[in-house]
């Protein structure tokens, strides 16, 4: 599905080597005080010295040896940690969270986040001392990178960038909750895929704000990166707009209200996504201009869909993609494309005559509807383009064979291969483009479990499912993962009253947690479902 509805489902590098901590004790002596005798007398008949009792020592102080550390219980489980011997760290009296100088302006707001969640103090750029987290902006490496360091009673975290900082104090703070504290030793730590995050329906559904933010701070624990926002579609039309305010539904989202929803999945390293679906899926902007509704030969509207051949349709999405491109900082936006309901019929020129023209007109006498639907999908990227934001699209917006081919920066948002003009993924790979995977078989969780879709546990995602599964069950070869940049867990509101608001939530976030694993870490996991569960539990 892209929307279930329409078609049936399918640095300091701390050593191992730790010295170890010998218990002494006093030669001749026991722990407990024990007699020392005189010597024995060298003349014969001379009485015996007296037995003096000895002063009774002092115990010496109690050494102790500690077992080899093992790595922190997290999720998603940190890819590499380097045991060593030692008590570990968890936060005490007098313990703050303090970062490197010159880093202060880079890195408060993860340090005043970490302090809070341990009930230590932000200690701002003081100089650490024993019992003090620091973090640090330095060294090189993979983006979103991290080392974490325990030893002689401190923590060190840094990395390469602010975000490989931020989710070393996720680990930490992990691991503290999991067993009240983190283990000595050193963990080195990076994801696997860049793009790793949750696709929210809220066009569909109404999501409140602080509903909203809740997934962004549960998000940032997992480590995720991204949130879609999918807020248009023949339902509703949810963010405030000034362009076209008659197009916008009630409830929505106000702009301040989507301010306040960036400004913290700023803060937590999350990049928002924003989706005006396009040229399909605009039933709610046509109820307000049914001048621009698709019609076919016969005259019969068709649901959802503008007239691509009209250029006032392009001059009111583009008015919309304009307006909203500062509204949203992130660096990724969702040009839609999926589904257009004239590329679904048995021939889309016999069906709409007016597309066909158009597209002879623009690319010459070979080329069909298809053409004129990819034309549309590189126009609205162009608009978008400018702001240097990452550009997407559904993958049944993506066609073979015609005369038009979509631009090459767009990523493929692969969601199906069962869809009318939908490809296996492997043609999309082999034309060289990067995919990202909402495979509907593991990733969609549809409210009310229409089409024979059922609300994922998380257990198939944790123990089947990998980034390389894009459609079905079935990976492509690995020598394509690195064109897969990742993966999000979609929730799509079909049936919006099937569920609440916490019965979604309660519902993703096992499966949330599962998909945090497999695009952190793709290899099998060590710890087995029922573990898994219980882990996530605790933190």
């Amino acid at each position: 599905m892209r929307k279930p509805m329409r078609h049936r489902r399918a640095h300091t590098i701390a050593t191992a080597g730790a010295a170890v901590l010998v218990t002494l004790a006093v030669p001749g002596c026991t722990a407990a005080s024990e007699e020392v005798r005189a010597p024995s007398p060298t003349a014969r008949g001379a009485a015996p010295a007296a037995t003096v009792p000895a002063a009774a020592p002092t115990p010496p102080a109690p050494s102790p040896t500690y077992a080899l550390s093992t790595a922190p219980r997290t999720i998603p489980a940190v890819r590499e940690h380097e045991p060593a011997r030692g008590p570990g760290w968890k936060p005490a009296p007098g313990a703050r969270v303090v970062v490197a100088q010159g880093d202060s302006a880079a890195l408060s707001d993860e340090a005043r986040l970490l302090a809070g969640e341990l009930g230590i103090t932000y200690g701002e750029s003081a100089a650490p001392r024993a019992g003090d987290v620091e973090l640090s902006v330095e060294g090189a490496g993979r983006p979103e990178s991290y080392t974490l360091t325990v030893k002689d009673g401190r923590v060190r975290i840094n990395g390469p960038d602010e975000a490989g900082v931020f989710y070393g104090t996720r680990t930490l703070k992990q691991a503290v909750r999991a067993s009240g504290s983190a283990p000595e030793g050193t963990v080195r730590d990076a994801p696997a895929k860049p793009q790793r995050g949750l696709n929210l329906d809220i066009a569909r559904k109404h999501f409140t704000p602080e509903w909203i933010k809740s997934r962004l701070r549960e998000m940032g624990d997992l480590k995720l990166n991204q949130l879609g926002l999918h807020f248009s579609d023949d339902q509703a039309f949810r963010i405030q707009s000034d362009s076209h305010p008659e197009i916008v539904s009630t409830p929505h989202l106000t702009k301040a209200q989507v301010r306040d929803i960036t400004a913290l999945a700023s803060r937590l390293h999350i990049t928002v996504v924003p989706e005006i679906d396009s040229p399909g899926h605009l039933g709610a902007v046509l109820r307000a201009h049914p001048d621009l509704q698709l019609r076919d030969v016969n005259g019969r509207a068709v649901k959802g869909a503008v007239d691509i051949s009209d250029p006032a349709s392009a001059k009111l999405i583009d008015d919309l993609l304009r307006e909203y491109r500062p509204l949203f900082p992130g660096g990724a936006w969702h040009l839609g494309a999926d589904e257009y309901q004239a590329l679904v019929v048995r021939d889309p020129q016999a069906s709409f005559p007016q597309l066909a023209r158009a597209a002879q007109q623009r690319y010459g006498p070979s080329a069909r509807v298809q053409d004129l639907a990819t034309g549309w999908l590189n126009d609205r990227a162009a608009v978008v383009r400018p702001s240097g934001k990452a550009l997407k699209a559904w993958n049944d917006g993506f066609f073979a064979g015609g005369v038009a081919s979509a631009a090459k920066d767009i990523q493929v948002e692969y969601w199906t291969g069962k869809e009318i003009g939908a490809r296996p993924p492997l043609e999309y790979l082999r034309e060289g483009r990067t995919l990202v995977n909402l495979n509907d078989e593991y990733l969609y969780y549809v409210l009310g479990e229409p089409n024979q879709f059922t609300y994922p546990t998380g257990r198939r995602i944790y123990e089947q499912w990998t980034p390389l599964v894009l459609r079905g069950t079935t990976p492509v070869p690995a020598s394509y993962d690195g064109q897969i940049l990742g993966g999000r867990l979609a929730v799509w509101a079909d049936l919006s009253g099937a569920q609440t608001q916490d019965q979604v939530a309660a519902g993703i976030r096992m499966p949330l947690a599962a998909l945090s694993q497999k695009v952190w870490d793709a290899r099998t996991p060590q710890l087995p479902w029922s573990q898994f569960q219980a882990l996530a539990g605790r933190l």
